[in-house]
């Protein structure tokens, strides 16, 4: 593994009140749209960074981003949240690579897709912690 590790999204709430920055890597539509996760409960707030621009385009200043809102104190924990967990694996590996210790959420943010499609199943809306609907 090129990153410090997957979480659960219990296990990333955990990491947050420790300290660790939750970096949503998802794109302004869904913060728009799905919601945001809200961490007010904790010492940090989260950093909004698309991993992809909308329209699936790749980010090419996603580390530059990273850089410039990322605070560079050493053992900062940053903590990488997509949907699904798939786009944040990518993000916490190029995170790593620039010298951040960097964490993946499995389960993302809506969670896997029931039978049916629906997003119900887990993630971290699902699992019933904190967020903000519609907000960013």
């Amino acid at each position: 593994m090129s990153y410090a590790g997957d979480l659960s999204p219990q296990e990333a709430w955990a990491k947050l009140e420790d300290g660790a920055i939750l970096v949503d890597v998802r794109t302004e539509g869904e913060w728009a749209h799905i919601g945001i996760p809200d961490t007010n409960e904790t010492d940090n707030d989260p950093l909004f960074i698309q991993w992809n621009l909308t329209g699936g385009i790749p980010n090419a200043r996603f580390v530059e981003q990273l850089k410039q809102q990322a605070p560079e104190e050493p053992g900062t924990e940053l903590v990488f949240l997509c949907r699904s967990g798939a786009r944040s694996i990518a993000a916490a590996i190029a995170a790593t690579e620039a010298g951040f210790t960097s964490y993946n959420v499995l389960e993302g943010f809506e969670g896997g897709p029931d039978r049916y499609g629906e997003r119900t199943v887990n993630g971290w809306k699902n699992r019933g912690l904190p967020t903000n609907l519609g907000k960013h």
